[in-house]
This record gives structure tokens, C-alpha cells and sequence, in this order.
């Protein structure tokens, strides 16, 4: 499936600010978008939408456990016509594993379709041996791997240390993106305060801890936060558990074409009218 290129309806009449937005296929500069049960209708109208904003797919929590197969084999198939990514998410593997079904589980997914697995252990206890072991099979059978880390209830908060640690681990273990939990609230997790506010003291040790920046996808569902996370970083960090109808919103701030980061493209680049 063909999607129109970037800004093609408007070719010729201005730039855009952010001119090294990278456009798909990209490594950097990607979106996840989170997906709670959108039916086939929806997610055909989001892709003939924004399919040249969005790498990625993720079927929420366990939420690809309630679609009856049929439905399910057809959404996928519709996702990755349209070249984007799709997998389910981490909890689900997280009660795989609790069950000891990682092979079963595994072996499903790849029947069904789907193109990546996430690894976490945001609600479970999971040795490193484990881990790598699920990060290890899933490459075996093909899936590009994405890992988590951070834990979902701020009473299982995880030391900087910890965290830092693992981010390092996982990408030795060989995962295409480790995702830093940010749930779909954005709130009280990880560099999260209760009220969605990046604390910049948590945000400042990630980084500095971090050897392989484009390694990390940062979930991040809310508009302030995907703004203080593009002018830290740049157009070009890579951003998940986007709600579907902020996808454009959220290119436009990459890009340069919302209020937020136009401001600080102007200031940045001395630019003025007149």
C-alpha cells in the first residue's frame, strides 16, 4: 500500500522548519502508537492517514487475546501492508512467561503475523537469565525484538542505577529499541512525576547514563512531554504509546509546524519576518 509522500500537498510552497526529520524507513525518529481496540475501519482510516509517521503498532496490554482470530489475522495483515510494524504488548508476554508458555506464546505470534515482540517485566519478577532467554528466542524465530524497562506500579519503582543497568544489558542482548516505561497515562513512572511532569533530575542521569541514545524509545503519551522530549533531543528521538489521533499532532511538533517547537526553532536559528 502506497502512501502519498511526506508534505507532497504542499511541495513547493515552504519548508519545513525541522528540515532533518528523517522520513521512513528510519532507525531514528520513530513512533509507536498504542492501540486499545481500534476495529479494522479505524485503523484503515489512521493508516491511510499518517502510515509515513508510524513505525510501529503496539496491540495494548493483552488486548490481542480478546479479538477473535479472523479479526485479528486481518488486522495485522492490514498493519503491515501498509510497511508499519505491529506487535502485541508486553503484559502479555509477561503472563506468558508467568505460565511458562514463552515458546507457545512465541510460536502464536509468529503464526498470527506479527512482526515484533516486547520484552518486559514492568508488572512480573524476571531473572536476567529469563530475559535474555526470551530476547534470545524471539530473535531466533524472526521478530525484531523491542525490550522495557521500568516497572508500571511506582511501589516497584526501580533505582536510576537499576534501570541504567538494564537499558545496557538488553542492548548487548541485541534489541533493536528498549523502551523506558512511560504507561498509557504518562504519570508517576520512571522520569514521570504523578502529574505527567518529566522530572528533569531522573531525565538528566538517563541521559547521561545512556551510551546509545538511538537505542531508546521513550514512551510518552502526553503533548507536553513529547514537546520537552523533541527540544531535548531533537526532531528525531523516537516517541511511543502515542494515542492515534495525535500521531499528525505530534509529527507537526517534530516537525516544527506547532507553536511549541516553532518558537524554539526560531530562537535557535535567529529567524525573523521582515
Amino acid at each position: 500500500m502506497k502512501i502519498s509522500f511526506l508534505g507532497e500537498g504542499w511541495q513547493g510552497v515552504f519548508d519545513f522548519p525541522y528540515k532533518e526529520r528523517n522520513k521512513k524507513p528510519r532507525i531514528i525518529g520513530q513512533t509507536m502508537v498504542i492501540d486499545k481496540g481500534l476495529g479494522l475501519t479505524e485503523v484503515k482510516e489512521l493508516l491511510d492517514t499518517a502510515a509515513n509517521y508510524i513505525d510501529y503498532i503496539k496491540l495494548g496490554f493483552g488486548t490481542s487475546a480478546l479479538y477473535s482470530a479472523n479479526l485479528l489475522e486481518k488486522k495485522i495483515a492490514l498493519v503491515k501492508s501498509y510497511g508499519v510494524d505491529i506487535y502485541p504488548g508486553g503484559t502479555f508476554l509477561e503472563i506468558a512467561m508467568l505460565q511458562n508458555n514463552l515458546a507457545p506464546y512465541l510460536e502464536r505470534a509468529k503464526k498470527l503475523g506479527f512482526t515484533c515482540i516486547e520484552v518486559s517485566d514492568g508488572t512480573i519478577e524476571m531473572s536476567q537469565k529469563m530475559r535474555k532467554e526470551a530476547i534470545d528466542r524471539a530473535h531466533q524465530m524472526g521478530f525484531k525484538v523491542l525490550s522495557e524497562v521500568g516497572k508500571k506500579d511506582s511501589r516497584d519503582e526501580l533505582s536510576d542505577t537499576k534501570i541504567l543497568e538494564q537499558i545496557q544489558l538488553d542492548i548487548e542482548y541485541g534489541v533493536y529499541k528498549v523502551i523506558v516505561e512511560g504507561r498509557e497515562s504518562g504519570k508517576g513512572v520512571v522520569i514521570y512525576d504523578e502529574n505527567g511532569v518529566i522530572k528533569e533530575a531522573e531525565l538528566e542521569k538517563m541521559i547521561k547514563g545512556i551510551s546509545q541514545s538511538e537505542k531508546i524509545l521513550w514512551e510518552a503519551p502526553l503533548k507536553n512531554q513529547q514537546k520537552e522530549l523533541i527540544m531535548c533531543f531533537g526532531p528525531n528521538v523516537s516517541l511511543g504509546n502515542i494515542h492515534p489521533e495525535d500521531v499528525l499532532a505530534l509529527e507537526a511538533l517534530r516537525l516544527g509546524l506547532r507553536g511549541d517547537t516553532l518558537r524554539n526553532y526560531i530562537i535557535n536559528n535567529k529567524k525573523s519576518v521582515g
